[in-house]
């Protein structure tokens, strides 16, 4: 009960909180002498990755299972509230390497503060966060802080306050804190990547981006699991409460954040609340506490963002509504259009061999050829090894690439900043459709200092 009750209590915290940090900001002071601008940090690199785990459901449990199969790593903690996800993923483990066997991680569980104990005791060099949302700011601080580096499940937090948090605290302790948008590293995406690098589609002026996918399901997990505490948040939540799967992508093509555009501002607006408290009184007892929380986030948010250049994104968000899953992905440019679900592409005068304008789009089995063509190089590199990994492959090649860049001393493929402008997105949505879709600017996470970022190169 006192889980659920901080859970609900953080959640109300972060929605008064977001509300406090919006567009009448003072000007930032200038980054302290001994902290140092991340945008295209590189590590000391690590030869053999020691990690702990904090989190072990099912997120957890792949990213366990994608580190733990590479070279050069070892398992040096796992943590969780419940002993049972400790015990099974033990043994998951011991199946993957059966050196672990003889000589076992730490184990931690029981309560709230474990994780905390963890640090202090194993001293890892990194950290893989896969827990309830508020958690993930006061776990990647301290995960810092204690000398480790940080790898967060998104988003990486939920007000503006523990962005800035977090971004001052890796600043300071010169380490990664990455939010890790496996999305990113899909096959559909790496290959938008790749054309929008070679300029297949011309100067890039739009986009658009969701994450639908009806979740009404998860409120069975009364007690345990995803359900018992996301349902919360949907109550007292508001605006778009998961933004990053589509948004990261297409803030990638775009280079925002790095030397050539960056977020300016936003609008949003949501629709009516109505799906939740309905499923909730045709599903449970009238007496059920699903039925005496109040759901006012609306079923489905609209959020527009405007960039420095002047730019357009549209940002989707609905996990209530009965319709198909959809991230929508599309990315707009003077020479055509690329888009997701079902991926197709138009170009000014037809795509090679296939179209003759762009009245058509190429897609179904004419993308056999396109794929063929443009394939990210490092979707052709990895697909064969991970396409059992998860999501499609895309978890098993963010985990290569994260322990590549570790081991290698690279920067990373994401860095702290566009972690906290894609997961922004959430409390500046929440006080703009609170306010009648009121503008909202973005903080400069990198006080000015995006321009000097490297946009993401192709990576083979």
């Amino acid at each position: 009960m006192k889980r659920r009750k901080f859970i609900q209590t953080a959640s109300l915290g972060s929605a008064a909180l977001s509300s406090l940090h919006l567009s009448n900001a003072p000007t930032l002071a200038p980054r302290p002498t001994k902290s140092k601008y991340m945008g295209g940090f590189q590590a000391k690199p690590l030869q053999k990755i020691k990690a702990a785990f904090i989190g072990l459901g099912y997120r957890g449990k792949d990213h366990l299972q994608n580190f733990a199969t590479l070279e050069g790593t070892e398992v040096v903690a796992l943590c969780d509230l419940y002993q049972e996800n400790v015990n099974k993923k033990l043994v998951l483990l011991q199946k993957i390497r059966p050196e672990y066997s003889e000589t076992q991680p730490k184990m931690y569980w029981g309560d709230e503060n474990q994780w905390k104990i963890m640090l202090e005791e194993v001293r890892p060099d990194v950290v893989f966060i896969s827990t309830n949302w508020v958690n993930h700011a006061p776990m990647a601080i301290g995960s810092m802080e204690h000398g480790a580096h940080a790898f967060v499940e998104v988003p990486l937090a939920t007000s503006i306050a523990d962005l800035w948090a977090i971004i001052e605290s890796s600043e300071r302790t010169h380490k990664h804190c990455m939010m890790m948008e496996n999305v990113n590293y899909g096959r559909d995406e790496l290959l938008f990547l790749n054309l929008c690098r070679q300029g297949y589609i011309g100067e890039l002026l739009h986009a658009e981006a969701a994450y639908i996918h009806e979740l009404r399901w998860q409120m069975h997990e009364e007690n345990k699991g995803t359900g018992s505490w996301r349902t919360h948040h949907y109550a007292s939540g508001r605006g778009n409460l998961y933004p990053t799967h589509g948004l990261g992508p297409v803030a990638q093509y775009m280079n925002l954040a790095r030397t050539e555009d960056s977020f300016k501002s936003l609008v949003s607006f949501s629709s009516p609340a109505k799906g939740r408290q309905d499923y909730a009184q045709e599903n449970f007892p009238a007496d059920h506490k699903w039925n005496q929380l109040q759901f006012r986030n609306g079923d489905i948010n609209t959020s527009l963002v405007k960039t420095q250049l002047g730019r357009t994104l549209m940002i989707q968000w609905d996990e209530t509504s009965p319709r198909p899953y959809t991230r929508h992905n599309l990315i707009q440019g003077t020479l055509g259009t690329l888009a997701g679900f079902p991926t197709r592409i138009a170009r000014e005068g037809g795509v090679e061999g296939i179209t003759k304008d762009h009245h058509r789009w190429v897609q179904g089995t004419d993308l056999e050829t396109f794929y063929e063509m443009y394939d990210h190089p490092l979707y052709k590199k990895l697909n064969a090894s991970t396409k059992n990994s998860g999501h499609g492959g895309m978890d098993g090649i963010m985990m290569v690439r994260i322990v590549e860049c570790l081991q290698q001393g690279l920067p990373l493929d994401q860095n702290v900043y566009e972690g906290a402008f894609w997961s922004a997105v959430g409390p500046l949505s929440a006080a703009s459709a609170t306010q009648e879709g009121m503008p909202q600017k973005f903080p400069d996470f990198t006080r000015g200092d995006w321009k000097e970022t490297k946009p993401l190169a192709i990576v083979h």
